[in-house]
């Protein structure tokens, strides 16, 4: 394999598709089954009281149950939707601002970073890249929401459930924003570089572990996420403002589909809301923006 400085570098074994797909699948668990979901899960959606010791902080308390009468098979389409739109809100200024002013300072840096870490034929960086492309990463997540839904385990089903949502989301907007910018990647192998797919769709899988489980299974899962980040500069595919804007896209999307999905079947949300949908034709790609006062 050719290294980035044109000198030849060791070969990188690729690895098999079965073990990509195990990885994914443990990606995934490690965000959707991190220590006491499980058996937090078994309580039920209508967990008891929190002891006063608990409420004075002298212990910590469970992340309560998500409600499960929304997240349904049948509703998750329109789930998706909702999502899209809920995308846009005031709920998510402080992100958006914060994770914009972190990419405008990562564009002052981009050559000079990507200079210093790219390392194309590391082991990490390619291993992780097999792991984790979004594709598999979707599929891992899908099927634990089938196996979910087998089981006793409310908790579990609602993040497997809010992940297949927030993967579904994160990859529509991704799609557009690459096409509509069309930068050209460090490797100049295409112009698809921003924002970095994969770490949207790893920081959207995040987020939705942090907002359902807490620090205790949102720690791991921004470690993975960031892991994951940090190896699109080592690969040479990104720029650090592409992984900055996607993990910024990818936690407000997540964090999104939580708090949509937590929404009683039924109930729409305020009553001043900014829509936005996809807009795709045969000649064009753009985003469709409708204001209800």
């Amino acid at each position: 394999m050719i290294g980035s400085d044109g000198s030849a570098g060791p070969a990188v074994t690729p690895v098999p598709w079965i073990g990509r797909i195990v990885a994914a699948v443990c990606v995934v668990a490690v965000s959707a089954c991190a220590p006491g979901a499980v058996l937090a899960g078994q309580a039920g959606p209508d967990p008891p009281p929190a002891s006063s010791s608990a409420r004075q902080g002298l212990a910590p308390e469970e992340p309560p149950v998500r409600r499960d009468d929304r997240r349904t098979l049948r509703r998750l389409p329109a789930n998706a939707l909702s999502a899209v739109g809920g995308t846009v809100s005031h709920a998510n200024i402080i992100p958006l601002l914060a994770g914009g002013a972190a990419t405008a300072s990562g564009f002052l840096v981009d050559h000079e970073v990507a200079r210093a870490a790219a390392d194309p034929t590391h082991w990490f960086g390619a291993t992780i890249e097999d792991a984790t492309q979004p594709v598999i990463l979707g599929a891992a997540a899908g099927g634990l929401l089938l196996v979910s839904r087998a089981v006793d385990a409310p908790r579990v089903r609602a993040v497997t459930y809010d992940m297949v949502v927030a993967f579904a989301v994160n990859e529509g907007y991704t799609a557009i924003v690459k096409e509509v910018v069309g930068r050209t990647r460090p490797n100049g192998e295409d112009r698809r570089s921003f924002p970095s797919g994969h770490s949207s769709t790893a920081f959207a899988l995040a987020a939705v572990a942090e907002r359902h489980l807490g620090w205790k299974g949102g720690v791991p899962a921004y470690a993975v996420a960031s892991a994951i980040a940090l190896s699109r500069l080592q690969r040479h595919q990104h720029y650090v403002s592409d992984v900055l804007a996607g993990g910024t896209l990818g936690y407000i999307v997540g964090r999104t589909v939580v708090r949509m999905n937590d929404r009683p079947p039924g109930q729409q949300p305020s009553s001043r809301h900014l829509h936005v949908a996809p807009a795709l034709t045969r000649r064009a790609v753009g985003v469709f923006l409708s204001w209800r006062p």
